[in-house]
């Protein structure tokens, strides 16, 4: 069977990435065929995310073994995963971490799978647009992410009035330091 995957950003309007990959494929072979359709380099620690419906992740499949998860929890490594193990439906929904640093993804839906044939590599078979830029500088974030809104409502409730507050209700000024005894 053949997967084909549609690729959006919702960081460039326009971009667009559609890949044909063989169902037997690793999620490794999926991996490498994006980045060569968006010409990144391999050099982050990226990961797949099958998500629900709504876009919530649900099984992560990592590049590497990372060997915190604990017995009970599945585990999955890109290069040890078929893609058939984990998408068996249509429109089946995946977000793919390019740069995890930031926390920037792609949106990937199994938009097609073709029975009756067989791909020997995976295959852009559509490209729109320029990708996204690969990662970002964190200072150039600050400075040019007009989404970032950090008015006096970015930390809590806009109602919120200093006056209101209440120090004495926190003990913060009675009995004296309470890391002064041997409490522990």
């Amino acid at each position: 069977m053949v997967y084909k995957f549609r690729i959006i950003s919702d960081e460039v309007d326009g971009f667009f990435r559609e890949i044909k990959i063989d169902s037997d494929a690793s999620f490794y072979d999926l991996h490498e065929a994006i980045l060569k359709s968006v010409g990144y380099k391999d050099d982050q620690m990226t990961s797949f995310f099958i998500c629900d419906d709504d876009w919530e992740k649900e099984t992560e499949v990592t590049l590497e073994d990372m060997g915190g998860g604990s017995s009970e929890e599945d585990t999955y490594v890109m290069r040890d995963t078929r893609l058939s193990e984990l998408l068996e439906d249509e429109k089946q929904k995946l977000l793919y971490v390019f740069d995890p640093l930031a926390e920037r993804v792609f949106f990937i839906e199994l938009s097609e799978i073709i029975t009756g044939k067989d791909l020997d590599k995976a295959v852009c078979s559509r490209k729109e647009g320029e990708a996204p830029q690969q990662t970002i500088d964190f200072d150039e974030q600050m400075n040019t992410n007009a989404a970032l809104d950090l008015d006096e409502n970015f930390y809590g409730d806009q109602e919120f009035d200093l006056e209101d507050f209440d120090p004495e209700g926190f003990d913060m000024n009675e009995g004296g330091n309470p890391y002064d005894e041997d409490k522990y």
